[in-house]
């Protein structure tokens, strides 16, 4: 497994390859890597031929420093399980390789109504700032395709979204989300949780379970109200929203006839911000 640190010596390892018709895939990371990211390069390998993951800690997308300054870097873990899982190059830049003219260069481009809600109420430019570095991140290996999880259902939204705006010939793949045992959906926030975090936490799992398993017997307000009645009286757990949403818009379901339902949730447990989701049609 080759790891390169500039988008040049990036590009020199992949021309060959591309030259010789080699698919390649792109799994973009923040590293702090799990079993979830791990099945995002297995679902590559069925993909493409060649396997770049890229870890980079994109400073523009983190609307609060302090996130930004404690988010985990366990670099020698994260290049070990690439090793194992088979990736064979990790694109490991530093902050001036991808910002030459400073993180604050000038980046905006119209992602749709989508961008402000939900996440984007409680994360103003979070997407502008995700989107900028996944364009960069596809200018530097130019993939057949590139793997997301459906954890950030809306974050894939955005970078489809961002896709099209600029005519992108790039296939994304939505990777189902992996949970530990007990149902919690994996994610690098979960080391911060306590062990009465970790229990309330079940909580995100649970209520969307609910929606998916009696969306036939309520109707949506119903459902959502039940849903919402999960984070009542757990201590330490703060809900910032529940809604059961047009899969393609985020805008709040009208029918159940619509083409693609989503049921999402993001909470505070203890310290830490959890989002999850669940796919319904």
């Amino acid at each position: 497994m080759e790891v390169f640190k500039t988008k040049s010596a990036l590009k020199a390892f992949l021309a060959p390859l591309k030259a010789s018709g080699k698919r390649i895939a792109l799994v973009p990371t923040m590293g702090a890597l799990h079993n979830g990211h791990i099945s995002l390069i297995k679902m590559a390998q069925q993909n493409a031929e060649v396997i770049i993951c890229s870890i980079f800690v994109n400073p523009t997308q983190f609307t609060d420093p302090k996130d930004l300054e404690k988010y985990p870097r366990p670099i020698e873990h994260d290049l070990a399980m690439l090793a194992d899982a088979g990736c064979n190059g990790v694109f490991m830049p530093d902050v001036a390789e991808m910002y030459p003219q400073g993180a604050d260069e000038d980046w905006h481009i119209d992602l749709g109504n989508a961008e402000f809600l939900l996440e984007g109420e409680f994360r103003k430019g979070h997407y502008q700032g995700v989107t900028q570095i996944v364009k960069k991140l596809f200018d530097a290996v130019e993939p057949d395709v590139a793997m997301f999880g459906q954890k950030d259902f809306q974050q894939v939204l955005m970078i489809k979204n961002m896709l099209a705006h600029f005519s992108l010939p790039i296939n994304i793949i939505i990777c189902p989300i992996i949970r530990e045992e007990d149902g919690l959906a994996m994610s690098s926030r979960n080391i911060h949780l306590s062990d009465v975090d970790r229990k309330n936490s079940l909580v995100l799992n649970q209520s969307l379970k609910y929606v998916a398993d009696h969306f036939d017997e309520f109707d949506l307000k119903e459902l959502e109200t039940k849903a919402k009645a999960f984070y009542e009286n757990i201590d330490g757990v703060e809900l910032d929203y529940f809604t059961i949403a047009n899969g393609a818009t985020l805008e709040p379901a009208t029918s159940k006839e619509e083409n693609s339902v989503v049921a999402l949730v993001a909470a505070k447990v203890g310290s830490t911000r959890l989002i999850d989701n669940m796919i319904i049609k």
